[in-house]
């Protein structure tokens, strides 16, 4: 948790050297984990949990229409809790209408004995306002034993 807290550090200290073309924000919302393994290992009611997920992304204006969109996640469902950090190819399909697709990294706190798993994303964001951004995103395992989840929540520019 203090690489977390360190992390949130830098990115909040680095936002204030970005330029103009870049932005800096929060997200966060609700998510609705498939799990994919049919034995009891994960409780009571394996094949859905809702859980919750906050955290910060970073837009990088790379080219017109073009962005790099790093993101850093925590995400809990009960005992089960991760770090999700996605780095996303953000197109512009629209003024206000992006697509986002890239690998994402994810550190798992107390669940698997390998802790670290590489997965893919691929989300939609809608921006309402100019501040404020609506996005649906679906993260897909790629182990035999690999939730599939997906977000839905709100992104605040700062």
């Amino acid at each position: 948790m203090k690489y977390f807290a360190l992390l949130l550090i830098v990115l909040f200290y680095t936002e204030e050297h970005l330029n103009a073309q870049n932005q800096f924000g929060i997200k966060g919302g609700t998510s609705v984990t498939f799990f994919n393994q049919d034995q009891g290992i994960f409780g009571e009611n394996p094949d859905i949990e809702l859980g919750y997920f906050a955290g910060v992304f970073v837009d990088f204006n790379i080219e017109k229409g073009f962005h790099i969109q790093p993101e850093l996640l925590y995400k809990g469902i009960g005992d089960f809790e991760f770090l999700n950090l996605p780095i996303y190819l953000k197109y512009d399909i629209d003024y206000n209408l992006h697509i986002l697709a890239g690998p994402s990294m994810n550190y798992f706190f107390n669940f698997f004995s390998n802790k670290f798993k590489v997965r893919g994303d691929i989300s939609l964001a809608y921006d309402i306002n100019e501040k404020l951004d609506l996005n649906l995103k679906y993260t897909i395992g790629f182990e035999e034993i690999s939730p599939d989840i997906i977000f839905l929540g709100l992104g605040y520019r700062l």
